[in-house]
């Protein structure tokens, strides 16, 4: 996770040139498993969350052609449950926040159409609370701004109506993104 948030900031500020960049990559290569997902470590195990973090350090440093698309996307669209929302690993429950650590990392890797969207789309909206806003982890939780962010973030991905587009590397909205970048 660390690597990812260094090298989304340096990128953010321009100042991706004051690091070595392949040992960056080399270390975040490293924590790649067999089952095409990545842990906080090497050897650590595959989690979407931590699949998130690498393959966005991958796609901010221009290294994704490190990764086996569709190893690691068959794994990522393996996280879709049953209800239709998406859990970070084997034998757990679907969670909204998943929606983004998922499909952020489909995209990123150009296999998002292997999810069904309609049934993630219905598994976020059924976690909203519709008499006071806000989205919860799971049906009837109670609400959080954590799991907001990320539903709502999910929906976008999803080009949701009425939601405007995030950089699924940045996980910032993006036009916010391309004012960064387009400013230099």
């Amino acid at each position: 996770m660390f690597s990812y948030i260094a090298l989304c900031t340096l990128s953010l500020l321009h100042r991706l040139h004051r690091i070595d960049m392949q040992k960056a990559v080399d270390f975040v290569v490293s924590c790649k498993n067999l089952d095409g997902g990545f842990g906080a470590m090497p050897g650590g195990e595959s989690h979407a969350g931590q699949i998130f973090c690498c393959v966005g350090a991958l796609a901010i440093a221009g290294s994704l052609h490190h990764i086996d698309r569709d190893l690691l996307g068959w794994w990522l669209c393996e996280r879709q449950c049953k209800d239709g929302g998406l859990n970070g690993r084997p034998e757990k429950l679907a969670d909204v926040c998943y929606s983004w650590w998922v499909l952020s990392s489909l995209i990123m890797i150009d296999r998002v159409h292997w999810i069904d969207k309609e049934k993630l789309t219905k598994f976020i909206l059924n976690c909203q609370d519709k008499e006071n806003g806000g989205i919860s982890d799971r049906p009837d939780n109670a609400v959080d701004i954590y799991h907001t962010y990320f539903g709502v973030a999910g929906l976008s991905l999803m080009e949701y109506p009425g939601v405007k587009p995030m950089d699924p590397a940045y996980a910032l909205p993006l036009d916010v993104v391309n004012r960064i970048f387009l400013r230099k």
